[in-house]
């Protein structure tokens, strides 16, 4: 069973999606299933299609977040003692060297990343170039883009 590294906030966040999933969105697609029943003819009622492809999705949702949650080992950023190489949870300021524009993300699992938030996943091409790396570092990414270089300025 592999562990899912993930942040409190992280956890926090699939957890309370978890929640809703179950007190009210599920509760509500049963009620619009029951609905899309009382008009009838089953075979020609597209609320009912919606509804139960609706049940489908968040039960397939309930589903991963239980393992993903079951299978969460939270690593708190503010207890891990930044050293001079990147690692989970640290947050990295990187330049492009090619523009010279400065970076920062804070490296944190799959289910957390959003690159505009400045969190990329540790999983990510990024991610995978920089964990283990020091300051001072270049690094060559291929990246959807193309290619890029960037050299680690700071750890935070």
């Amino acid at each position: 069973m592999d562990r899912i590294p993930i942040t409190p906030a992280g956890y926090d966040r699939l957890k309370k999606e978890l929640e809703k999933l179950k007190s009210v969105e599920r509760p509500e697609n049963i009620q619009a299933i029951e609905d899309a029943r009382a008009h009838g003819d089953l075979s020609e009622n597209a609320e009912f299609d919606a509804a139960k492809d609706r049940q489908a999705f968040i039960e397939t949702r309930i589903q991963e977040l239980e393992y993903k949650l079951g299978n969460a080992d939270i690593i708190d950023p503010a207890t891990i003692v930044i050293g001079d190489k990147v690692v989970f949870g640290c947050t990295v300021v990187l330049e492009n060297i090619d523009t010279g524009e400065e970076v920062k993300y804070q490296i944190v699992g799959p289910e957390e990343s959003h690159i505009q938030d400045g969190k990329i996943s540790f999983s990510s091409p990024l991610g995978k170039g920089i964990i283990g790396k020091t300051i001072g570092t270049e690094i060559n990414i291929n990246v959807p883009g193309g290619r890029r270089t960037y050299e680690i300025i700071d750890l935070l």
